[in-house]
């Protein structure tokens, strides 16, 4: 169990790390990239891979389903059963990753019908390209994924973390001097594809050598295809959801607008993914913790216990970037990626503001799963991403991509704070009052720091890179100290406390040594 706890935090160090990494790799890499390839073949390269990405659909969620079906295994254990669960599994995404080339190679002769009239002859030609590079990188995906849900399964945080920070950190070292030889988004979409081959090996390599990982090919046991069917099909119906109110802004876009409001609506669609990133290096590595709770006593006291838990840390670090990004937010657009982007600060505040509350409550899908009781928040949320598609099409038209993210936000706030707010408290057993009452306790450290920063914002002018800097580090002091002293309780502060006071003990153990000789 000590082993598991290590696993937990070290994951989540590492997933920080990782996060981190792509944030300054955001920082230096994005300027320099949307300089090299101009606005219009950033925005073709984010239209192609929200097109590409819908072939991501054709896992049907059946990654999500191998860690509950594995934690019911481990209970109730029998000599072959994994051994089985990991064949059925790797036939069935193979099947998929055969079906999505297929389909990909549907969607490449019929481009000029997926985009309409948005596009010039040459940007067919170059998405095109893209599009075949993107649909075989994703087909790549697919078994992988298989090799990524045992390593979880077996909670090896550690391998998984080290192996997406060591990608974050080659992927703009490999890209960068492609781009400086003119390959522009090609060689974007080669070095991304040559990655997910390592990462595939990689992963292969460590569960067939680490957990000696068998695969029974034979005999399958369709009575559990169809139980897991039934489970993962809402799960299914939730990444349709997730894909319309992540992607089809930037399709609509693409065909209403043009490759210019693509890509400025893609600029903030990249810090929505940093922030989404941010909560879920925290509340990942509580999966397989989730779903055995679940498996062996279904304690909804225990269960809401770590979703407050969780749900308070990543509060406490979210909160700490969108209130930074309302204050500083404006300046940062300006230095990192120019002028001519400044309409993403707005289309970013109106994606992180409304996601707030389900990030900090992530976990909760995870109950969810391992309760198999997913199916009413996904048939509801379909129906709010049909009307997100609906609601944004006039926006679109009357304010562009402004307009576009004006509909993912209301769809966010009836959908993902209102009503999942009821759906835990009424029908999976999560005493939301709890919950809530817990992160407000955590309000009282925000005052100074938001009374410091509103202060700020009207009376300083951040008009060179030093001021915002100096701002933002200002900010983040005031920020910690205040939330760690009025707002975090005993065993947050120690979380806090251990590493530093670990840290602090081995630099004077080493200065002592040094001193010595």
């Amino acid at each position: 169990m000590l082993f598991m706890k290590n696993q937990r935090k070290a994951g989540v160090i590492l997933s920080y790390a990782a996060q981190l990494v792509q944030i300054l790799t955001a920082l230096i890499y994005t300027p320099i990239m949307l300089r090299i390839l101009g606005k219009s073949e950033y925005g073709l390269y984010q239209l192609v891979n929200s097109v590409v990405s819908y072939l991501g659909l054709l896992n049907l969620g059946f990654s999500a389903s191998y860690m509950r079906f594995y934690s019911r295994f481990k209970v109730n254990y029998d000599d072959d059963s994994e051994q089985k669960l990991n064949g059925m599994f790797m036939i069935i995404f193979c099947i998929m990753s055969a079906v999505c080339v297929f389909c990909g190679v549907v969607m490449i002769l019929n481009i000029t019908s997926i985009f309409g009239k948005g596009l010039t002859i040459k940007e067919y030609e170059t998405a095109g390209i893209l599009m075949s590079m993107m649909v075989l990188n994703l087909a790549l995906t697919f078994p992988n994924s298989v090799f990524t849900c045992i390593i979880i399964a077996h909670e090896k945080f550690i391998f998984q973390k080290v192996v997406i920070l060591v990608q974050a950190l080659l992927n703009p070292f490999l890209t960068l001097p492609l781009l400086l030889l003119g390959y522009g988004s090609i060689g974007m979409v080669c070095v991304t594809t040559m990655l997910t081959v390592a990462v595939l090996i990689s992963n292969a390599f460590y569960c067939l050598n680490k957990f000696h990982s068998k695969f029974y090919f034979r005999h399958i046991n369709f009575g559990l295809l169809k139980e897991m069917w039934h489970f993962t099909f809402f799960i299914f119906l939730n990444q349709i959801i997730d894909q319309i109110n992540w992607s089809v802004d930037k399709f609509l876009l693409g065909r209403m607008v043009g490759t210019a409001a693509v890509a400025t609506y893609g600029i903030a669609g990249q810090l929505n993914s940093l922030y989404l990133q941010l909560s879920t290096s925290i509340s990942s590595v509580f999966i397989p913790k989730v779903n055995r709770i679940v498996a062996e006593s279904d304690n909804n006291e225990e269960l809401t216990e770590i979703f407050t838990r969780v749900g308070r840390i990543q509060f406490i670090v979210l909160i700490l970037i969108l209130s930074g990004f309302y204050i500083f937010g404006k300046a940062f657009i300006f230095f990192w990626v120019g002028e001519e982007y400044k309409e993403s600060y707005y289309v970013a505040l109106f994606l992180l503001t409304p996601v707030t509350v389900p990030l900090i409550q992530n976990l909760g899908i995870e109950i969810q799963r391992a309760k198999n009781r997913h199916q009413v928040r996904s048939v509801v949320y379909f129906f709010i991403a049909i009307a997100n598609i609906v609601i944004s099409i006039p926006f679109i038209r009357r304010w562009g991509s402004v307009g576009a993210a004006t509909g993912t936000m209301v769809s966010l706030i009836v959908g993902n704070g209102l009503f999942m707010n009821w759906y835990y408290y009424f029908c999976i057993g999560i005493d939301v009052r709890y919950y809530w009452k817990n992160i407000f306790s955590v309000c009282r450290g925000l005052i100074i720091p938001l009374t410091a920063g509103y202060i700020s914002f009207k009376l300083i002018v951040y008009s060179t890179i030093a001021r915002l800097c100096m701002g933002i580090i200002v900010y983040t002091l005031i920020y910690c100290i205040a939330v760690y002293s009025m707002g975090m309780n005993q065993e947050e502060r120690e979380l806090v406390k251990a590493p530093l006071l670990k840290l602090l003990t081995r630099l004077y153990v080493r200065k002592q040594e040094g001193n010595k000789n």
